[in-house]
């Protein structure tokens, strides 16, 4: 989502022209964009059932999240179009990339943790979420609006740094679960396995890698470089996704390995 705020140095103001953060906005919008079109392409390739949880969020966060949410910032931002175009993309795009983002670590989290509870638990977190997404599109467009208005911009520059904060904390817990999960699994594999072990310590890595990156972009939101973290967004998150295929591969071959892979997951992809 896209506001600058009142007391915001020209640096990082929209159509102020500065050449660094020009430069930066093309390049993370270049990585986003190939990264979501590539995966547009590769991901309905690379199941074999349309009908599942993860494909349709894996799919959705890449054609209608990042693409938008890296689209409309830069419109914003260069002066390309009108406000309220470039509005509608950022907040559809955040909608269908952030919250999305943890809809498909759930939807894939019953293959390292069939504990019921903890299943649950995470359903009711991605549900409340909807309660910080919608006063932060309100006042998002409200202070796009009304620029000068100090209660919009002070009431979205409160909503929008609890909504970073929020969603980062939500996909580290879920994440937190993979890597809990993950140690357990490698506790109790044979040490003559190496494959298998192997396996768990790279899985190990893309969730703590997707905790890092989560948290880079919760620092650029509290240092004041908001524009910033809004088109790092987007590129992140792009990077995220691709990850999923690395991950979905690995948990497929941990699971395979202890013999209880279910032959109807609608998880299951071709080789």
């Amino acid at each position: 989502m896209v506001a600058v705020e009142e007391d915001a140095p020209s640096f990082f103001t929209p159509g102020s022209g500065n050449i660094a953060l020009g430069i930066a906005i093309v390049v993370f919008m270049t990585i986003a964009l190939y990264n979501a079109l590539e995966l547009s392409l590769l991901i309905p390739l690379s199941f074999r059932r349309y009908r599942s949880l993860y494909f349709w969020s894996l799919l959705t966060s890449a054609t209608l999240g990042v693409i938008p949410a890296t689209i409309g910032p830069v419109l914003q931002f260069f002066s390309l179009a009108p406000l309220w175009l470039s509005l509608f993309l950022s907040n559809l795009g955040f909608v269908m990339m952030v919250p999305n983002q943890s809809v498909v670590l759930y939807s894939r989290l019953h293959l390292v943790s069939q504990d019921t509870n903890i299943l649950r638990a995470v359903r009711w977190l991605i549900f409340a979420s909807l309660f910080v997404i919608i006063p932060t599109i309100t006042t998002n467009v409200g202070d796009a609006y009304l620029p000068h208005n100090r209660k919009w911009s002070r009431s979205f520059q409160v909503l929008e740094r609890f909504q970073v904060t929020w969603f980062a904390v939500q996909e580290m817990i879920i994440s937190s679960i993979y890597i809990y999960d993950t140690i357990r699994m490698m506790r109790l594999s044979p040490e003559t396995d190496k494959r298998r072990n192997k396996i768990l310590y790279e899985l190990l890595a893309v969730n703590v890698t997707a905790i890092l990156m989560d948290l880079t972009l919760v620092v650029l939101e509290y240092v004041g470089f908001y524009f910033t973290q809004v088109i790092l967004k987007a590129a992140v998150y792009s990077i995220k996704l691709k990850l999923e295929f690395a991950v979905l591969g690995m948990l497929v071959s941990i699971v395979h390995s202890r013999g209880s892979w279910q032959a109807d997951c609608d998880t299951s992809m071709l080789s």
